[in-house]
């Protein structure tokens, strides 16, 4: 089953995700950090205020959370200008799909989606980490009123056999993917 592309996201295509299966990981470890604005955050104080904003953080729970078992854990950091954003699910016990990610879970190998034809293997997470920075822009409709929404979502990600708090702090990734989608925004 692919998995569905709809306004820059992934949604599973089932409405019931396996959410107590049992993974062919031992645990899988996603830190999701968005960074939002609009065309009046455009000085040049907020671009460096953005670009001093930390790539990884310490895993701290809340508001990080287990699933599946606690073989997953989600720690995402939400842009303040629209939050809980990112849209994960688990289709099938072989993969789970996260934003413009899908994982396999017996090759533990992570692919990037930018559009819904054009996939980027970025490669394993077996004990490393990877990270995947993309930029992105969306039409928000508000008060009667559409604007543009910029985006940087940085994901970090690392496939480990036993949790560690600090593992993005002092690790540092084994892979570094950019997307920039062609966007002309000011980060």
């Amino acid at each position: 089953m692919k998995p569905a592309y709809m306004a820059g996201f992934f949604y599973p295509q089932t409405q019931n995700c396996h959410l107590s299966i049992h993974l062919k990981i031992a645990m899988l470890v996603l830190q999701i950090i968005i960074k939002q604005w609009d065309k009046s955050q455009l000085t040049a104080d907020h671009v460096l205020e953005r670009a001093n904003s930390p790539g990884q953080y310490p895993i701290l729970f809340p508001p990080a959370f287990y699933v599946a078992n606690k073989q997953i854990v989600i720690d995402q950091h939400d842009g303040a200008l629209q939050n809980k954003r990112i849209k994960w699910g688990l289709p099938t016990d072989e993969k789970i799909i996260f934003d413009r990610f899908e994982l396999g879970m017996d090759s533990k190998k992570l692919t990037y989606f930018n559009n819904p034809k054009t996939a980027n293997l970025l490669g394993s997470l077996n004990q490393q980490f990877i990270k995947c920075t993309y930029t992105d822009r969306q039409s928000i409709f508000e008060g009667g009123f559409y604007y543009w929404l910029f985006e940087e979502v940085t994901v970090n990600a690392i496939c480990i056999d036993e949790f560690d708090e600090n593992i993005f702090i002092k690790t540092k990734p084994a892979i570094v993917f950019k997307d920039t989608n062609n966007i002309k925004i000011n980060i």
